[in-house]
Protein backbone atom coordinates (compact mmCIF):
# COMPACT_ATOMS: atom_id res chain seq x y z
CA UNK A 1 0.00 0.00 0.00
CA UNK A 2 2.86 2.33 0.96
CA UNK A 3 4.52 1.51 -2.38
CA UNK A 4 1.37 2.59 -4.28
CA UNK A 5 1.33 5.90 -2.33
CA UNK A 6 4.97 6.53 -3.20
CA UNK A 7 4.29 5.90 -6.90
CA UNK A 8 1.27 8.24 -6.85
CA UNK A 9 3.33 10.95 -5.12
CA UNK A 10 6.06 10.59 -7.74
CA UNK A 11 3.55 10.97 -10.59
CA UNK A 12 2.12 14.14 -9.01
CA UNK A 13 5.63 15.64 -8.67
CA UNK A 14 6.44 14.91 -12.29
CA UNK A 15 3.20 16.55 -13.42
CA UNK A 16 3.96 19.67 -11.34
CA UNK A 17 7.48 19.92 -12.79
CA UNK A 18 6.19 19.51 -16.35
CA UNK A 19 3.53 22.17 -15.80
CA UNK A 20 6.05 24.61 -14.38
CA UNK A 21 8.36 24.07 -17.33
CA UNK A 22 5.51 24.72 -19.76
CA UNK A 23 4.56 27.91 -17.95
CA UNK A 24 8.19 29.04 -17.93
CA UNK A 25 8.34 28.57 -21.70
CA UNK A 26 5.13 30.56 -22.04
CA UNK A 27 6.52 33.40 -19.92
CA UNK A 28 9.73 33.43 -21.96
CA UNK A 29 7.75 33.70 -25.18
CA UNK A 30 5.56 36.46 -23.79
CA UNK A 31 8.59 38.43 -22.60
CA UNK A 32 9.96 38.48 -26.14
CA UNK A 33 6.87 40.26 -27.53
CA UNK A 34 7.52 44.04 -27.80
CA UNK A 35 5.49 46.23 -25.47
CA UNK A 36 2.21 47.07 -27.12
CA UNK A 37 2.73 44.45 -29.81
CA UNK A 38 1.49 40.94 -30.46
CA UNK A 39 3.47 37.79 -31.05
CA UNK A 40 3.73 36.89 -34.73
CA UNK A 41 4.10 33.41 -36.20
CA UNK A 42 7.62 32.91 -37.54
CA UNK A 43 6.33 32.54 -41.10
CA UNK A 44 4.80 36.04 -41.08
CA UNK A 45 7.90 37.99 -40.02
CA UNK A 46 8.48 40.76 -42.59
CA UNK A 47 11.78 41.13 -44.39
CA UNK A 48 11.64 44.78 -43.35
CA UNK A 49 12.52 43.79 -39.79
CA UNK A 50 14.78 40.73 -39.92
CA UNK A 51 15.53 38.82 -36.74
CA UNK A 52 18.89 39.35 -35.01
CA UNK A 53 20.10 36.02 -36.38
CA UNK A 54 19.41 37.05 -39.94
CA UNK A 55 21.69 39.10 -42.13
CA UNK A 56 19.51 41.95 -43.41
CA UNK A 57 20.13 41.74 -47.10
CA UNK A 58 18.57 41.21 -50.47
CA UNK A 59 14.83 40.60 -50.59
CA UNK A 60 13.53 37.80 -52.76
CA UNK A 61 11.50 40.08 -55.02
CA UNK A 62 13.44 43.20 -55.90
CA UNK A 63 16.89 43.16 -54.34
CA UNK A 64 16.12 45.98 -51.90
CA UNK A 65 18.02 46.19 -48.64
CA UNK A 66 16.13 46.59 -45.37
CA UNK A 67 18.60 47.23 -42.55
CA UNK A 68 17.57 46.34 -39.01
CA UNK A 69 16.65 49.38 -36.89
CA UNK A 70 16.47 51.48 -40.05
CA UNK A 71 15.22 55.00 -39.27
CA UNK A 72 12.71 54.56 -42.11
CA UNK A 73 11.73 50.98 -41.17
CA UNK A 74 8.00 51.78 -41.05
CA UNK A 75 8.18 52.80 -44.71
CA UNK A 76 10.54 50.21 -46.17
CA UNK A 77 7.78 47.87 -47.30
CA UNK A 78 6.17 50.64 -49.35
CA UNK A 79 9.59 51.64 -50.67
CA UNK A 80 10.40 48.10 -51.75
CA UNK A 81 7.06 47.78 -53.50
CA UNK A 82 7.65 51.04 -55.37
CA UNK A 83 11.19 50.00 -56.19
CA UNK A 84 10.00 46.80 -57.84
CA UNK A 85 8.00 48.83 -60.39
CA UNK A 86 10.85 51.14 -61.43
CA UNK A 87 13.10 50.87 -64.46
CA UNK A 88 16.86 50.90 -64.12
CA UNK A 89 16.97 54.43 -65.49
CA UNK A 90 14.44 55.64 -62.93
CA UNK A 91 16.38 54.03 -60.09
CA UNK A 92 19.68 55.57 -61.19
CA UNK A 93 18.03 59.00 -61.39
CA UNK A 94 16.76 58.82 -57.80
CA UNK A 95 20.34 58.82 -56.55
CA UNK A 96 20.94 62.41 -57.69
CA UNK A 97 20.24 65.64 -55.85
CA UNK A 98 21.13 68.03 -58.65
CA UNK A 99 21.55 71.76 -58.96
CA UNK A 100 18.23 73.20 -60.13
CA UNK A 101 18.58 74.03 -63.85
CA UNK A 102 15.86 76.67 -63.91
CA UNK A 103 12.23 76.39 -64.89
CA UNK A 104 12.93 76.33 -68.64
CA UNK A 105 15.07 73.16 -68.47
CA UNK A 106 13.68 71.37 -65.44
CA UNK A 107 10.67 69.73 -67.09
CA UNK A 108 12.69 67.98 -69.80
CA UNK A 109 15.41 66.98 -67.37
CA UNK A 110 12.87 65.47 -64.99
CA UNK A 111 11.28 63.44 -67.79
CA UNK A 112 14.55 62.06 -69.16
CA UNK A 113 16.86 61.77 -66.13
CA UNK A 114 14.35 61.19 -63.28
CA UNK A 115 16.38 63.02 -60.57
CA UNK A 116 15.66 62.30 -56.94
CA UNK A 117 15.58 66.01 -56.28
CA UNK A 118 17.02 69.48 -56.77
CA UNK A 119 18.96 72.00 -54.72
CA UNK A 120 18.02 75.64 -55.32
CA UNK A 121 20.27 78.65 -54.87
CA UNK A 122 19.74 82.37 -54.33
CA UNK A 123 19.50 83.10 -58.07
CA UNK A 124 16.57 80.68 -58.28
CA UNK A 125 14.58 82.95 -55.93
CA UNK A 126 15.81 86.34 -57.11
CA UNK A 127 13.07 88.86 -57.97
CA UNK A 128 10.31 86.26 -57.45
CA UNK A 129 7.22 86.49 -55.27
CA UNK A 130 5.92 83.69 -53.09
CA UNK A 131 3.30 82.98 -55.73
CA UNK A 132 6.00 82.68 -58.40
CA UNK A 133 8.07 80.24 -56.35
CA UNK A 134 5.11 78.12 -55.28
CA UNK A 135 3.86 77.75 -58.84
CA UNK A 136 7.30 76.98 -60.25
CA UNK A 137 8.00 74.24 -57.72
CA UNK A 138 4.47 72.89 -58.10
CA UNK A 139 5.08 72.63 -61.84
CA UNK A 140 8.27 70.63 -61.22
CA UNK A 141 6.46 68.21 -58.94
CA UNK A 142 3.63 67.75 -61.45
CA UNK A 143 6.09 66.61 -64.12
CA UNK A 144 7.94 64.14 -61.91
CA UNK A 145 6.41 60.67 -61.62
CA UNK A 146 8.18 60.25 -58.29
CA UNK A 147 7.88 63.47 -56.24
CA UNK A 148 11.10 65.41 -55.82
CA UNK A 149 13.20 66.35 -52.86
CA UNK A 150 13.45 70.14 -53.19
CA UNK A 151 16.17 71.52 -51.00
CA UNK A 152 17.94 74.74 -50.14
CA UNK A 153 20.76 76.01 -47.92
CA UNK A 154 18.95 78.28 -45.49
CA UNK A 155 21.37 78.14 -42.57
CA UNK A 156 20.92 81.73 -41.44
CA UNK A 157 23.61 84.39 -41.30
CA UNK A 158 26.00 84.23 -44.25
CA UNK A 159 24.15 81.42 -46.06
CA UNK A 160 20.56 82.39 -46.88
CA UNK A 161 19.18 81.45 -50.29
CA UNK A 162 15.50 82.24 -49.67
CA UNK A 163 15.46 85.05 -47.12
CA UNK A 164 17.94 87.07 -49.18
CA UNK A 165 14.80 88.00 -51.18
CA UNK A 166 12.70 90.45 -49.16
CA UNK A 167 9.61 89.47 -51.15
CA UNK A 168 9.85 85.99 -49.60
CA UNK A 169 10.86 86.89 -46.04
CA UNK A 170 10.68 90.20 -44.12
CA UNK A 171 14.37 89.91 -43.19
CA UNK A 172 17.31 87.57 -43.56
CA UNK A 173 17.37 84.72 -41.06
CA UNK A 174 19.99 85.34 -38.38
CA UNK A 175 23.04 83.17 -37.79
CA UNK A 176 22.89 80.53 -35.05
CA UNK A 177 25.43 82.50 -33.00
CA UNK A 178 23.39 85.69 -33.22
CA UNK A 179 20.16 83.93 -32.33
CA UNK A 180 21.64 82.30 -29.26
CA UNK A 181 23.19 85.52 -28.00
CA UNK A 182 19.81 87.25 -28.31
CA UNK A 183 17.54 84.64 -26.80
CA UNK A 184 19.24 81.33 -26.05
CA UNK A 185 17.88 78.01 -27.30
CA UNK A 186 14.32 79.34 -27.21
CA UNK A 187 15.28 81.81 -29.95
CA UNK A 188 16.96 79.01 -31.93
CA UNK A 189 13.83 76.86 -31.74
CA UNK A 190 11.51 79.71 -32.73
CA UNK A 191 13.74 80.64 -35.66
CA UNK A 192 13.80 77.01 -36.80
CA UNK A 193 10.01 76.85 -36.60
CA UNK A 194 9.53 80.02 -38.66
CA UNK A 195 12.15 79.00 -41.19
CA UNK A 196 10.68 75.52 -41.61
CA UNK A 197 7.16 76.86 -42.10
CA UNK A 198 8.33 79.33 -44.74
CA UNK A 199 10.24 76.73 -46.73
CA UNK A 200 7.33 74.29 -46.63
CA UNK A 201 4.91 77.05 -47.66
CA UNK A 202 7.03 77.71 -50.76
CA UNK A 203 7.08 74.02 -51.72
CA UNK A 204 10.54 73.16 -50.42
CA UNK A 205 10.86 70.04 -48.28
CA UNK A 206 14.57 69.95 -47.34
CA UNK A 207 16.84 72.43 -45.59
CA UNK A 208 20.53 71.57 -45.79
CA UNK A 209 21.02 72.53 -42.16
CA UNK A 210 22.00 72.54 -39.34
CA UNK A 211 25.75 72.97 -39.51
CA UNK A 212 27.04 70.45 -36.97
CA UNK A 213 30.70 71.43 -37.23
CA UNK A 214 32.47 72.42 -34.02
CA UNK A 215 34.42 75.68 -34.27
CA UNK A 216 35.44 78.18 -31.59
CA UNK A 217 38.22 79.97 -33.49
CA UNK A 218 37.11 83.05 -35.42
CA UNK A 219 39.86 82.46 -37.97
CA UNK A 220 38.38 79.09 -39.04
CA UNK A 221 36.69 79.07 -42.45
CA UNK A 222 33.58 77.40 -41.01
CA UNK A 223 33.34 79.51 -37.84
CA UNK A 224 30.77 82.05 -39.03
CA UNK A 225 28.45 79.26 -40.16
CA UNK A 226 28.89 77.19 -37.00
CA UNK A 227 27.34 77.55 -33.56
CA UNK A 228 30.71 78.90 -32.41
CA UNK A 229 30.72 77.10 -29.08
CA UNK A 230 32.00 73.88 -27.50
CA UNK A 231 31.14 70.42 -28.81
CA UNK A 232 28.65 69.89 -25.98
CA UNK A 233 26.84 73.17 -26.64
CA UNK A 234 26.91 72.56 -30.39
CA UNK A 235 25.38 69.13 -29.77
CA UNK A 236 22.60 70.78 -27.75
CA UNK A 237 22.02 73.26 -30.57
CA UNK A 238 21.84 70.51 -33.20
CA UNK A 239 19.43 68.45 -31.11
CA UNK A 240 17.09 71.43 -30.71
CA UNK A 241 17.13 72.29 -34.41
CA UNK A 242 16.57 68.71 -35.60
CA UNK A 243 13.76 68.17 -33.10
CA UNK A 244 12.00 71.37 -34.19
CA UNK A 245 12.41 70.56 -37.89
CA UNK A 246 10.94 67.12 -37.34
CA UNK A 247 7.96 68.66 -35.56
CA UNK A 248 7.30 70.78 -38.65
CA UNK A 249 7.92 67.78 -40.96
CA UNK A 250 10.79 69.45 -42.78
CA UNK A 251 13.85 67.29 -43.47
CA UNK A 252 17.18 68.47 -42.12
CA UNK A 253 20.77 67.55 -42.97
CA UNK A 254 23.73 67.40 -40.60
CA UNK A 255 26.85 68.80 -42.22
CA UNK A 256 29.78 68.45 -42.80
CA UNK A 257 30.68 64.96 -41.54
CA UNK A 258 33.06 64.00 -40.00
CA UNK A 259 33.49 67.61 -38.84
CA UNK A 260 35.05 70.59 -40.63
CA UNK A 261 37.39 71.65 -37.86
CA UNK A 262 39.91 74.34 -38.78
CA UNK A 263 40.33 73.21 -42.38
CA UNK A 264 40.42 75.31 -45.54
CA UNK A 265 37.49 75.92 -47.86
CA UNK A 266 36.84 72.83 -50.02
CA UNK A 267 35.01 74.98 -52.56
CA UNK A 268 38.41 76.25 -53.69
CA UNK A 269 40.76 73.28 -53.36
CA UNK A 270 41.93 70.17 -51.54
CA UNK A 271 41.99 70.34 -47.73
CA UNK A 272 43.77 67.87 -45.43
CA UNK A 273 42.79 67.29 -41.82
CA UNK A 274 45.73 66.06 -39.74
CA UNK A 275 43.97 65.87 -36.38
CA UNK A 276 44.03 62.59 -34.41
CA UNK A 277 41.04 60.26 -34.21
CA UNK A 278 40.61 61.15 -30.54
CA UNK A 279 39.74 64.71 -31.60
CA UNK A 280 36.76 63.38 -33.53
CA UNK A 281 35.52 60.83 -31.00
CA UNK A 282 35.81 63.29 -28.10
CA UNK A 283 34.65 66.44 -29.88
CA UNK A 284 33.55 66.56 -33.53
CA UNK A 285 31.30 63.49 -33.45
CA UNK A 286 29.22 64.76 -30.51
CA UNK A 287 26.88 67.07 -32.48
CA UNK A 288 26.43 64.43 -35.20
CA UNK A 289 25.54 61.82 -32.60
CA UNK A 290 23.05 64.23 -31.00
CA UNK A 291 21.41 64.91 -34.37
CA UNK A 292 21.23 61.24 -35.25
CA UNK A 293 19.63 60.41 -31.91
CA UNK A 294 17.14 63.25 -32.47
CA UNK A 295 16.05 61.58 -35.72
CA UNK A 296 17.74 63.54 -38.50
CA UNK A 297 17.05 61.79 -41.85
CA UNK A 298 20.24 62.86 -43.67
CA UNK A 299 23.94 63.43 -43.12
CA UNK A 300 26.15 65.25 -45.63
CA UNK A 301 29.78 64.18 -46.00
CA UNK A 302 32.51 66.72 -46.69
CA UNK A 303 35.34 66.59 -49.24
CA UNK A 304 38.13 66.99 -46.67
CA UNK A 305 40.84 64.30 -46.62
CA UNK A 306 40.76 63.21 -42.98
CA UNK A 307 44.09 61.47 -42.60
CA UNK A 308 43.33 59.56 -39.38
CA UNK A 309 40.41 57.85 -41.19
CA UNK A 310 41.63 57.69 -44.78
CA UNK A 311 44.88 59.40 -45.76
CA UNK A 312 44.30 58.93 -49.48
CA UNK A 313 40.72 59.89 -50.36
CA UNK A 314 38.37 62.77 -49.57
CA UNK A 315 35.77 61.80 -46.97
CA UNK A 316 33.00 61.90 -49.58
CA UNK A 317 34.83 59.25 -51.65
CA UNK A 318 36.04 57.15 -48.72
CA UNK A 319 34.38 53.86 -47.78
CA UNK A 320 36.24 54.01 -44.45
CA UNK A 321 34.60 57.30 -43.48
CA UNK A 322 31.16 56.01 -44.45
CA UNK A 323 31.76 52.85 -42.42
CA UNK A 324 32.47 55.00 -39.37
CA UNK A 325 29.25 56.94 -39.89
CA UNK A 326 27.20 53.75 -40.31
CA UNK A 327 28.84 51.48 -37.75
CA UNK A 328 30.39 53.73 -35.11
CA UNK A 329 27.69 56.41 -35.05
CA UNK A 330 24.87 54.03 -35.99
CA UNK A 331 23.37 56.21 -38.71
CA UNK A 332 20.81 54.41 -40.91
CA UNK A 333 19.36 57.34 -42.82
CA UNK A 334 20.35 58.86 -46.17
CA UNK A 335 24.01 59.79 -46.64
CA UNK A 336 24.69 62.42 -49.27
CA UNK A 337 27.79 64.05 -50.66
CA UNK A 338 28.61 67.69 -50.64
CA UNK A 339 28.49 69.11 -54.19
CA UNK A 340 30.76 66.95 -56.33
CA UNK A 341 31.58 69.92 -58.56
CA UNK A 342 33.54 71.65 -55.78
CA UNK A 343 37.24 72.23 -56.44
CA UNK A 344 38.35 69.80 -53.73
CA UNK A 345 36.90 66.97 -55.82
CA UNK A 346 37.61 68.14 -59.36
CA UNK A 347 41.22 68.84 -58.35
CA UNK A 348 41.52 65.44 -56.66
CA UNK A 349 40.05 63.48 -59.60
CA UNK A 350 41.79 65.52 -62.27
CA UNK A 351 38.46 66.35 -63.84
CA UNK A 352 37.29 62.73 -64.02
CA UNK A 353 33.63 62.29 -63.09
CA UNK A 354 33.46 61.21 -59.42
CA UNK A 355 29.87 59.91 -59.36
CA UNK A 356 30.69 56.19 -59.45
CA UNK A 357 33.47 56.46 -56.86
CA UNK A 358 31.20 58.48 -54.57
CA UNK A 359 28.39 55.96 -54.86
CA UNK A 360 30.65 52.97 -54.26
CA UNK A 361 32.06 54.71 -51.18
CA UNK A 362 28.62 54.43 -49.55
CA UNK A 363 26.69 57.58 -50.40
CA UNK A 364 22.98 57.21 -51.12
CA UNK A 365 22.54 60.57 -52.84
CA UNK A 366 25.05 62.45 -54.96
CA UNK A 367 24.82 66.22 -55.02
CA UNK A 368 26.03 67.48 -58.38
CA UNK A 369 25.92 70.34 -60.86
CA UNK A 370 26.40 68.19 -63.96
CA UNK A 371 23.41 65.88 -63.72
CA UNK A 372 23.52 64.49 -67.25
CA UNK A 373 27.21 63.49 -67.13
CA UNK A 374 27.00 62.01 -63.63
CA UNK A 375 23.77 60.17 -64.44
CA UNK A 376 25.31 58.58 -67.56
CA UNK A 377 28.45 57.59 -65.66
CA UNK A 378 26.48 55.79 -62.94
CA UNK A 379 24.03 54.21 -65.39
CA UNK A 380 26.87 52.75 -67.44
CA UNK A 381 28.60 51.51 -64.29
CA UNK A 382 25.46 49.56 -63.34
CA UNK A 383 24.96 48.23 -66.86
CA UNK A 384 28.57 47.02 -66.96
CA UNK A 385 28.45 45.47 -63.49
CA UNK A 386 30.88 47.86 -61.82
CA UNK A 387 28.01 48.84 -59.52
CA UNK A 388 25.62 45.98 -58.71
CA UNK A 389 21.87 46.44 -58.90
CA UNK A 390 21.70 45.22 -55.30
CA UNK A 391 23.90 48.14 -54.24
CA UNK A 392 21.79 50.56 -56.29
CA UNK A 393 18.56 49.19 -54.84
CA UNK A 394 19.85 49.59 -51.30
CA UNK A 395 20.20 53.34 -51.70
CA UNK A 396 17.08 53.85 -53.80
CA UNK A 397 14.94 51.98 -51.27
CA UNK A 398 16.29 54.20 -48.52
CA UNK A 399 15.60 57.37 -50.54
CA UNK A 400 12.06 56.27 -51.35
CA UNK A 401 11.41 55.37 -47.70
CA UNK A 402 12.63 58.82 -46.71
CA UNK A 403 10.15 60.37 -49.14
CA UNK A 404 7.33 58.21 -47.77
CA UNK A 405 8.28 59.12 -44.18
CA UNK A 406 7.86 62.84 -44.92
CA UNK A 407 4.71 62.48 -47.01
CA UNK A 408 6.52 63.61 -50.14
CA UNK A 409 5.63 60.28 -51.71
CA UNK A 410 2.33 58.64 -50.84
Amino acid sequence: MQQKKNIALLVVCLLVIAGAAAMGFHFKQAAEVPVGGAAQPESTVSSVDPSPQEDPGQSADNGAIAPKNEIFSDYMEQANQKLSTMTLEERVGQVFLARYPGEADAAEQIKTLHPGGYVLFANDFKDKTKTNVKQELKNCQSVSEIPLILGVDEEGGTVVRVSSNTALAPKRFSSPQSLYSQGGMAAVREDTRQKSQLLLELGLNLNLAPVADVSTDRSDFIYSRSFGMSAQRTAEYVENVVTEMNKENLSGVLKHFPGYGNNEDTHTGIARDKRPMSQFTETDFLPFTAGIEAGVPCVLVSHIIVECMDAEQPASLSAKVHQILRENLGFTGVIMTDDLSMEAITEYTGGENPAVAAFLAGNDMLMCSDLEQSYQALLEAVQQGEVTEERLNESVARILAWKYSKGILS
